[in-house]
């Protein structure tokens, strides 16, 4: 029981609790109590009404009063908010499967992102691991706080000595991980992942100043954000990661519940200062452009992890909205008005506004904005419109009494900046604009019933060389401008690392140093470093320039009080242009004493002119997202400047717009001849009686497998067989052979080897054999052609004829062309048969291949924007049909195109609108069909050509191979024979060099046709090593893994050296192929030798090739 004499915040929670319970559940309460509860209450109101009496007795105006009250039930209201957000999102990360299955068929911004975007994954293993350590991390946060954080603060200033921690408590809900994605299609040298983190957590720190008997502090804090880690550089050397970097894309969501004296912080006003603060301060750590870099292992460039250069720059055309929402209504909305729009703009910290354009609900801005890009994908655009509201009404000062101060009737957007209306907001990943270059589109407004924005974005490349930059230039003076600067034509990165022998101050006293950096009227400010003449900034600064012919970049050091002087400097950029790579990376004198370091690299802004222009008449939100930030560089085009005009008709196309890369595929042919000396697997007896083998080919090339047939009992088979598939060229593509013995249970391997698909469209042809690995013996005979496919039509019958003649095992033809189809549209389509739009889907056909486009959703004019690819055999005979279809049921057209009528076409492609058969008059599709000739080798000797004893065919300016050896002494023959009868075999490098990481790197592809020096007399196990000469303490030696019995091994490993490229031209590449041995024995261990001056490689452009291997000679 309590106490009569008990507190009365004891009473009033135990009353508070007790009115929970029904009445009749109630407890009786002791008299005591009640009587404490009743005073308790009675002081409320007294107090309430004392500042009515006090303003009364000293004749204060009753607005202050009223203004008072309006105070104090804004922060009572906002903090009731604040602790109803706090407890709702404890609520759903505790109950997140019943909240996510309760909102499943709602809104999807409320749903986690794994539920959102199928790449991201759940790690609920993470989370457990979380909440397992969250106590520690408790202890380890009080550790610091009592033991480093309270010293520090109480010596920087003495009104702070008695300051303390009393309660550090990170609670019970830890931070949690709700979804993780990893980006696998970037560099393979890091591991990038993006971590989705949701904290909603009872955390309770105290502070208390007992001089002056203050006491603050936080109680309950949310943080939701998406937060980007990168572990790079991958080594080879434990941990296997040179460093940890990671921020946020955009600002986190923070909402802090505040206590005791910073209770204050939560009046209306205030509450939005104080967060955008603390956001400032958080943003100046941890979101883009600034990165926390935690480097693993010594001797790392971390500068180069922790300010990158800029992937590009984005320019932003405002131009124009339509259709907003009326917000300025009349009569509590019974008569429309009109809207007073302005647009809000972000990328990342970067934000830019708009000027606001009066009563319009069509407004034409014609503003540009120039945004750098850090991280693509990931960078968002976020255009948000706004209704400007007038400034706040006062209340009449015509009231007897009533006067209010003028600072009362002010409204100042930058401290309430969410009063103006909303009109709607669009969202884009810039990797969109990265991939399209010029992207010029209306956007359909979000989470409003109308409006679209119209958007002019340009992808700006960033050059290393100023060969373009007078183009550059001109260009952006031609663009015509009402005010501010011409666009930008390069950007400056300064990259501030260090100074030394700074001058002190008066007493022989340490400066505390920062660094003022100009370029014209922008001027940007380092962090200071206290108390050193020696101090170490490393702060990373970009600036726009418009002409880096005419500016320089100014630098001061200055005391923290910015009055004394430490020293300058001037760096025209001139220097920066006739410097190597526009860059410099040095010590600089500056001009008082002292010298400071300084990386300095300027980039040309290039907009890519050639790319095709991407639009739609639709608009379309093509990826969520969100950005917040600031930032400084903004110019207004005049309505005759670039993406100026006006919103286009939705009219039809009269011809197709696909990919620039369309129809560019070719097509790779192997014909697989013959195999000898397989392993005999049919063994009977255990083995003491050899049987044979029932061997069979797979073929695995870009994801598509073929299979032969099964020879039986044979191993000397002959299969005969062709294949064909179309390829795109892209590099690292393999084709993996594998022979198998069929069994009745499961098949014995008879061996494998992958070819590089580069090495086969480099000479067009090859006809070859090839040894098996990992296995004892047995070799494959294969000819293999890359087709490119030529726009040329003369020469189809010549390639019928070759066909006519050729005869496979698996009767397969051997193909005269390639059908390139892009399906882009439909038009005037019928409705469903209950007059709804239909549903619709195409099948392209070709012989027995059928391909099938997605399905457009309710629509008489879809659109597909898909391309397809055929094998033709004869294209004078086949037919290509097109099927329109609801949901692959109801059909909705039919067209059959002769594909003799693209043979009559000029350049063999037909691109127009064809009518639909089986629908209405007016329904037609719009597609481009391209037939290409496949340009074989085999088919170009005309009749009379002499054929010599080996097959081959020849001319005076040139020669086709094509072997079909079958005598025992040709059946090993290959292109090592070029080398003679004691060849030591070939080892393939790529060499080259990183401007962007200044190293010289070499990597070693593999060898092959190496001679056998093994025990086994059949087999080696190779391995590389390699020596960068001059070199005297060796530190350049590098050597490879081992391959075990293998004489074509692949070791693709990478080896980098940081070399300047002057000192890469006088490097000298001494290289051995080597067998591992034992100690003792007799083996011979030297395979062959490859010496290698640098100075003859192109190693800015890199160099990947074959080099023959010689035996070392005294």
């Amino acid at each position: 029981m309590p106490s009569v004499g008990g507190s009365p915040s004891m009473g009033t929670g135990s009353g508070a609790a007790d009115s929970a319970l029904p009445e009749e559940m109630q407890p009786p309460r002791p008299p005591g109590q009640h009587a404490v509860t009743v005073l308790w209450s009675f002081g409320k109101f007294l107090a309430t009404l004392l500042p009515v009496y006090l303003a009364g007795y000293f004749g204060f105006s009753i607005s202050l009063v009223l203004f008072g009250l309006m105070v104090y039930i804004g922060w009572k209201h906002s903090r009731n908010e604040k602790v109803m957000r706090l407890r709702s999102a404890m609520f759903v990360l505790e109950n997140e499967r019943a909240y996510t299955t309760a909102r499943a068929f709602m809104s999807k911004q409320e749903l986690p992102p794994w539920v959102n975007f199928p790449d991201v994954e759940k790690v609920e293993w993470m989370n457990q691991i979380l909440q397992q350590a969250w106590p520690f991390v408790g202890l380890y946060l009080e550790k610091l706080l009592v033991e480093t954080i309270t010293p520090a603060i109480r010596a920087s200033n003495t009104h702070l000595q008695s300051l303390s921690f009393t309660t550090v408590n990170l609670g019970e809900k830890a931070m949690k991980v709700v979804g993780v994605k990893a980006h696998t299609e970037h560099d393979k040298r890091q591991v990038l992942l993006d971590l989705y983190i949701s904290y909603a957590g009872d955390v309770e720190i105290n502070v208390e100043i007992k001089k002056y008997f203050c006491k603050a502090g936080v109680k309950g804090i949310q943080l939701h954000g998406k937060l980007r880690v990168i572990l790079e550089p991958l080594i080879g050397d434990v941990p296997l990661v040179g460093a940890i970097t990671m921020f946020f894309i955009r600002r986190p969501k923070l909402d802090i519940n505040w206590t005791g004296l910073t209770n204050m912080l939560d009046i209306p006003g205030l509450n939005a200062m104080s967060d955008t603060m603390i956001m400032d301060a958080i943003a100046s750590y941890l979101v883009l452009p600034n990165r926390l870099t935690i480097p693993l292992v010594a001797d790392l460039h971390v500068a180069q992890l922790r300010s990158p250069l800029p992937r590009g720059v984005v320019r932003i055309h405002l131009l124009e909205a339509e259709e907003l929402t009326a917000k300025d209504t009349v009569i509590k909305g019974i008569i429309d008005g009109k809207s007073d729009p302005y647009a809000v703009l972000r990328v990342g910290t970067q934000t830019f506004t708009s000027h606001t354009v009066d009563s319009n609900l069509n407004p034409q801005w014609r503003e540009m904005f120039e945004v750098i890009v850090h991280e693509v994908p990931g960078q968002e655009l976020e255009v948000e419109v706004f209704d400007k509201l007038s400034p706040w009404l006062c209340l009449p000062n015509s009231l007897p009494g009533c006067v209010l101060p003028p600072w009362l009737c002010l409204y100042d957007q930058s401290v309430m900046p969410n009063q103006d209306d909303f009109l709607g907001r669009v969202k884009m990943d810039l990797d969109v604009v990265h991939k399209a270059r010029v992207l010029d589109e209306w956007l359909k407004l979000k989470d409003v019933t109308s409006g679209s924005v119209h958007l002019r974005l340009e992808w700006l490349s960033l050059l290393s060389s100023a060969d373009r930059l007078s183009e550059v230039i001109q260009r952006n003076r031609n663009m015509t401008c009402k005010t501010g600067d011409p666009p930008s034509a390069a950007i400056l990165s300064v990259y501030l690392d260090r100074a030394q022998d700074l001058p002190r101050k008066k007493g022989n006293k340490d400066p505390s140093p920062m660094v003022q950096l100009s370029v014209q009227n922008t001027t940007k400010e380092s962090r200071i470093c206290y108390l050193t003449s020696d101090p170490v900034w490393e702060d990373a600064f970009t600036f726009y320039i418009q002409d880096p012919r005419k500016q320089g970049l100014d630098i001061h050091v200055k005391d923290d009080d910015r009055a004394r002087s430490l020293g300058s400097l001037s760096i025209p950029l001139t220097r920066l242009l006739a410097s190597p790579d526009l860059s410099m990376d040095q010590w600089f004198q500056l001009d008082n004493s002292g010298r400071i370091y300084i990386n300095a690299v300027l980039r040309v802004l290039h907009l890519n002119e050639d790319a095709s222009l991407t639009s739609s008449v639709s608009p379309h939100l093509p990826s969520p997202g969100a950005g917040h930030g600031d930032g400084d560089t903004t110019s207004e085009v005049a309505l005759g400047g670039v993406g100026g005009a006006p919103k286009p008709e939705p009219t039809r196309p009269q011809q197709t717009t696909p990919d620039s890369d369309f129809a560019s595929e070719g097509v790779l042919r192997i014909h697989l001849a013959e195999a000898s000396n397989l392993i005999a697997k049919d063994n009977f007896i255990g083995g003491m009686v050899k049987g044979k083998s029932d061997p069979y080919v797979k073929i695995r090339v870009a994801g598509v497998t073929f299979r032969s047939h099964t020879i039986k009992e044979n191993l000397n088979p002959f299969w005969n067989e062709l294949y064909e598939i179309i390829l795109t060229q892209l590099p690292g593509q393999e084709i993996q052979f594998e022979l198998f013995d069929k069994d009745l249970d499961q098949d014995d391997f008879l061996g494998r080897f992958k070819l590089n698909l580069q090495d086969i469209i480099s000479p067009q042809f090859t006809d070859e054999w090839y040894t098996l690995n990992d296995v004892k013996s047995g070799q494959l005979h294969l000819v293999m052609e890359w087709l490119p496919t030529v726009s040329e039509s003369a020469r189809l019958n010549q390639i019928l004829q070759y066909q006519a003649q050729q005869q496979y095992q698996n009767k397969a033809v051997p193909s005269a062309a390639v059908l390139f189809v892009y399906l882009e549209r439909a038009h005037g389509l019928p409705l469903k048969k209950n007059g709804k739009e239909p549903k619709v889907g195409a099948e392209i056909s070709l012989r027995a291949m059928t391909y099938k486009t997605k399905v457009c959703e309710c629509s008489t004019s879809p659109r597909w924007d898909e391309a397809f690819h055929f094998l033709v055999r004869d294209p004078t005979e086949e037919l290509l049909i097109v099927k329109l279809s609801h949901s692959w049921g109801q059909a909705m057209g039919t067209v059959v195109l002769p594909l003799r009528e693209v043979l009559s076409e000029q350049g063999l492609v037909l691109d127009r609108w064809l009518s639909l058969d089986g629908a209405l008059p007016e329904s037609q599709i719009l597609l481009r069909a391209t037939l290409k000739m496949l340009n074989t080798q085999l088919a170009v000797c005309p009749s009379g050509v002499s054929s010599d004893t080996t097959g081959e065919c020849s001319e005076e300016r040139g020669h086709v191979i094509h072997r079909r050896d079958t005598e025992p002494n040709l059946r090993h023959r290959s292109p090592l024979s070029q080398l003679g009868g004691q060849s030591p075999g070939q080892v393939k490098l790529q060499i080259g060099y990183s401007t962007e990481e200044n190293r010289l790197f070499i990597t070693v592809l593999s060898c092959r046709g190496l001679p056998a020096c093994g025990s086994a007399k059949d087999s080696s196990d190779p391995y590389v090593s390699f020596i960068l000469l001059p070199d005297k303490n060796r530190t350049t030696k590098r050597k490879t893994i081992t391959k075990k019995r293998d004489l074509n091994p692949e070791f693709n490993e990478r080896f980098d050296f940081d070399f300047t490229l002057e000192e890469c031209m006088q490097r000298r590449l001494d290289l051995t192929v080597k067998n591992n041995v034992s100690f003792m024995s007799r083996e011979r261990e030297l395979i062959g030798k490859l010496q290698l001056d640098l100075d003859q490689i192109d190693l800015q452009n890199g160099d990947t090739q074959w080099y023959d291997l010689v035996e070392e000679t005294n």
